[in-house]
């Protein structure tokens, strides 16, 4: 039972954070402090005027280090208008939750516009994946014959391939210049194809089962439409399999997602993703640890999103 409330509580904060990114990110994902590159994470203090923050002052060094102006201070607003409505922001410096990137970009802000992208193409990537899987899985075990021994020889083919390389050819034949929305929809695509093989095979062996079942043989004798029998009498039997697996699903797509970003053939700069955020080289996460919360935010989303899988099944 903890498991389930536990990993809902998680899910549903990164949702709404995803879902309310305009409001509570304080800048925009590509708004750039030329000034501030590679900044800490901003610490806020506490007085009995509100919460404020001092001014980072650069030291200039290879390693950007920066110190704090304590002479001056800058209150923390909250519901205040900035090139938007916003959650909180400052009016005479800048603030950085989880400190910046390479070129300045709050990572906080980048984070929750990321998360949008990210959990977008997961979870539209997965209701795409199990649909195919389950019409495909559905039909190949009702009807049978010949359209079975077809659609599963395909499956086994797709099965045989080596997934993560195919993908990254099939997304290295696009440019990589076109518009932020095709890619989105290309990366969908791609992972949708190669995702929905061994899940609708599973699908065909159990509706095979359940096709013998005497309702359901009673539902053909008596003239019932094939898509009827599926949809009223087989996907009902197999809809708790179905749900768990979406769920389970949906940690390999961010995962997938991710990799295909990190590696340049996912979501393009300056749209955000979990992936593209991801520092690149050990020297940077040393450095400056706060460029990996993105990772950070990967793990927490991929152990949330097993706990619920697990609490569904009944394990645990």
């Amino acid at each position: 039972m903890w498991k389930a409330k536990f990993s809902i509580s998680i899910l549903l904060f990164f949702v709404l954070l995803a879902v309310l990114a305009p409001f509570v990110a304080p800048y925009s994902y590509k708004k750039e402090f030329k000034n501030h590159p590679l900044a800490p994470p901003t610490k806020i203090h506490i007085s009995f005027h509100g919460l404020y923050i001092h001014p980072l002052k650069e030291v200039k060094s290879l390693n950007r280090v920066y110190t704090y102006d304590t002479s001056k201070r800058c209150y923390i607003h909250f519901f205040t208008y900035n090139n938007g409505f916003r959650l909180f922001g400052t009016k005479e410096c800048p603030i950085f939750l989880l400190g910046t990137d390479n070129l300045g970009r709050d990572i906080f802000s980048r984070l929750l516009y990321a998360l949008r992208v990210s959990l977008s193409v997961a979870i539209i990537g997965t209701i795409s994946t199990i649909s195919i899987g389950v019409l495909i899985g559905s039909l190949a075990g009702y009807i049978g014959g010949v359209f079975d021994s077809i659609v599963m020889r395909l499956v086994e083919v797709l099965m045989a391939m080596p997934t993560f390389y195919l993908m990254l050819s099939l997304r290295a034949l696009f440019p990589l210049d076109i518009s932020g929305v095709y890619v989105f929809i290309m990366i969908i695509f791609i992972l949708s194809f190669f995702g929905f093989a061994s899940f609708s095979r599973v699908i065909r062996s159990m509706v095979l089962s359940i096709k013998s079942y005497d309702y359901v043989m009673m539902a053909k004798y008596y003239g019932a439409n094939p898509f009827y029998i599926i949809i009223k009498h087989i996907l009902p039997n197999i809809r708790r399999y179905i749900i768990i697996s979406a769920v389970l699903s949906i940690p390999a797509y961010i995962i997938a997602e991710g990799a295909l970003s990190f590696l340049g053939l996912g979501i393009q700069e300056p749209y955000p993703s979990l992936g593209n955020m991801l520092p690149k080289n050990i020297y940077t996460i040393l450095l400056y640890p706060w460029t990996f919360s993105s990772a950070i935010v990967i793990f927490v989303l991929i152990v949330s999103l097993n706990l619920f899988g697990e609490a569904l099944s009944g394990e645990g």
